[in-house]
Parts: C-alpha cells; sequence; structure tokens
C-alpha cells in the first residue's frame, strides 16, 4: 500500500501544535524531528550515550513535523493545507515557523519504520530505562526496564513531559500504591507505577487506539496482573480510589481536574500532572491551590513544566 507522507516546516514551540493538527486532520500517526531533543538529552545527560552520535548532524534545521495519510485521503490533506493556511493568519502566542506543507508519496514499511532509527533505549531518573522492543538492551545491577512500542500512542519517554513524569513517578512512589494514570496514551506512565510496587494501576484514555496500544504494552512488560487500560473520558468513566494520579496530558485539562480528581485521590494522595506549558503554568498553580493541594515539587524541561502536588483538603 502507499501512503502520503505530509512534513510540515515549523519550531520546537510548535511542533506540538502542528503535531496535534495532524492527527485532527485524520493522520495515521505522526514523527517529530528536532534538533532541540537531541541536545537537550546531551545537556540533561539523560538518554545521549545511547544516541548515535552522527544523529545531530544528520538532522534537518527546521523542525519538521511528519503525518502519514492513505493515498486517497486527499480531503483531509486538503484540511491540513486549509488549517496551516489559517494558522498563518492568525496572531502567534508562540512562534510557529514556516507552516510550510511537503508531500510525497511512501511505501507502507516506509512511514511505519523510519522513525524508529531516531528511538533508542535510554535512562529516566535513577534506575528506569525505556527500551523499545526492537533495540538490544544490557540490564545494569537495580534497572526497571519498561519495553515500549508506542505505535500510533504518544508516550515514548523522550518527550519532556513524559520525561518528568517518569522521574516524579521514581521519586514519589511508594509500594501497594494505588495509582491512576489519566490520558494514558502508549501506557508508559502506567506501566512505570506497576513496575515500581504499584499494587494496581488503572490507565485510561479516550483513544480507543491509545487503549489497544497501552494494553498491548502493558500485556509485553508482564504487568497485566495488576495493570488495566480502558477507554474513558478522564475521570467520568473509568476511575477508582487511588493514592496517586498521574496526568500527562495539557494544561487545561489538569485545570478542570483539579477538584473532580479529589473524589477519588486519598487525601495525602499525589497528583503528579504534566504537558504544563511554561506560560500556563501560573493558571495550573491557582487551580491546584483553590482546590486544596500543596505543591511539593517542580520540574523544567525545555519549555514544559511537571508538578507534583499533594491533596491537603
Amino acid at each position: 500500500m502507499q501512503w502520503v507522507e505530509a512534513i510540515v516546516h515549523t519550531t520546537t514551540k510548535g511542533s506540538d501544535l502542528v503535531s496535534d493538527l495532524l492527527m485532527r486532520c485524520g493522520a495515521m500517526g505522526t514523527q517529530v524531528m528536532d534538533r532541540a531533543d537531541v541536545e537537550a538529552a546531551k545537556q540533561e545527560n539523560t538518554a545521549w550515550e545511547l544516541f548515535d552520535a552522527n544523529m545531530m548532524r544528520k538532522m534537518p534545521e527546521d523542525v519538521l513535523v511528519k503525518g502519514w495519510f492513505a493515498e486517497d485521503d486527499r480531503h483531509n490533506l486538503d484540511t491540513l493545507a486549509e488549517q496551516l493556511a489559517a494558522l498563518k493568519t492568525q496572531p502567534e502566542d508562540i512562534a510557529l515557523g514556516k507552516l510550510s506543507l511537503e508531500v510525497a508519496t511512501v511505501a507502507d514499511d516506509d512511514w511505519a519504520e523510519s522513525w524508529k532509527r531516531y528511538y533508542k533505549p535510554f535512562r529516566v531518573g535513577r534506575h528506569l530505562i525505556v527500551k523499545p522492543t526492537w533495540e538490544p538492551y544490557r540490564d545494569e545491577d537495580g534497572d526497571i526496564v519498561i519495553e515500549m512500542d508506542p505505535g500510533m500512542a504518544f508516550g515514548t519517554g523522550t518527550h519532556e513531559t513524559t520525561n518528568m513524569c517518569l522521574i516524579l513517578l521514581e521519586k514519589y512512589m511508594v509500594n501497594g500504591m494505588r495509582v491512576m494514570d489519566i490520558g494514558t496514551g502508549s501506557g508508559i506512565l502506567a506501566i512505570a507505577a506497576a513496575k515500581l510496587g504499584a499494587d494496581k494501576v488503572l490507565a485510561v484514555d479516550v483513544s480507543p487506539d491509545a487503549v489497544k496500544v497501552a494494553q498491548e504494552n502493558i500485556a509485553r512488560n508482564g504487568v497485566q496482573g495488576n495493570t488495566r487500560a480502558a477507554k474513558g473520558d478522564m475521570v467520568r468513566d473509568e476511575a477508582m480510589e487511588c493514592d496517586l494520579v498521574a496526568a500527562n496530558i495539557v494544561a487545561g485539562a489538569i485545570c478542570v481536574l483539579a477538584e473532580p480528581i479529589k473524589k477519588f485521590l486519598h487525601p495525602g494522595g499525589y497528583f503528579i500532572c504534566s504537558g504544563i506549558i511554561a506560560e500556563r503554568e501560573k493558571d495550573v498553580l491557582t487551580a491546584l491551590k483553590d482546590s486544596g493541594y500543596a505543591v511539593l515539587d517542580r520540574l523544567v524541561q525545555g519549555e514544559w513544566v511537571a508538578l507534583c502536588a499533594r491533596r491537603e483538603q
């Protein structure tokens, strides 16, 4: 089968917005190629030693966001072009770059496999190792290895928002906790919680594709005995009483959920939230304070912030 590869030129700050636009226009998957990701990994001393040393030199100057569409899906491609043109005319909250669009026809295996050469095993925090299923890795003493195949779901662990969630999970998880992962994507946070000693984990996502991928990754990591992925709209359809909630979503959703989550989060329980663009941090801090949380921890990577708050009231 032939596919159409759509390539949008943007910026680091614009990459998430463009990736989301591609998916909303019907892309079967996306890939972000950004030199800043490699440089950040090098500076953070996390994944750099496991990357190909030639990777930076091979990467494009612009930030490229790629999406793949069925060859006969001209309507969605036309919609994408219209949406990009509309974005160019709007006042910019953040610099989005050229927003130029290129299209090319690729074979089935090309789009499905091309991004994998940039996804290598890497360490997060002290003990967590995120390892793609197709890459070899020799465990060191104390390593907790998470096998991942993100498929068409968000959450390889390389993005700053997921990376910081993993660091906070490792820091605040205690054996025997019950954990909810809201907006689970690939299931990476739920799996990490299970491997860090959670007694029971519920992973929820609104996307059936994400739930399917999460279920596969949960089984692949052998934690299906105490970890379940289900389709649900945040905490309305699927929820359970818990000691810790992880939500790697967006600032607006965190603000909305801060109060309702208390129905399920025990007093003294932790709310780890990420996906917060720096400009929206104050909004999240206000919502957490108004809902009776005390912020215990704050991490920053690039333009992103992650918080760990404790339910006080």
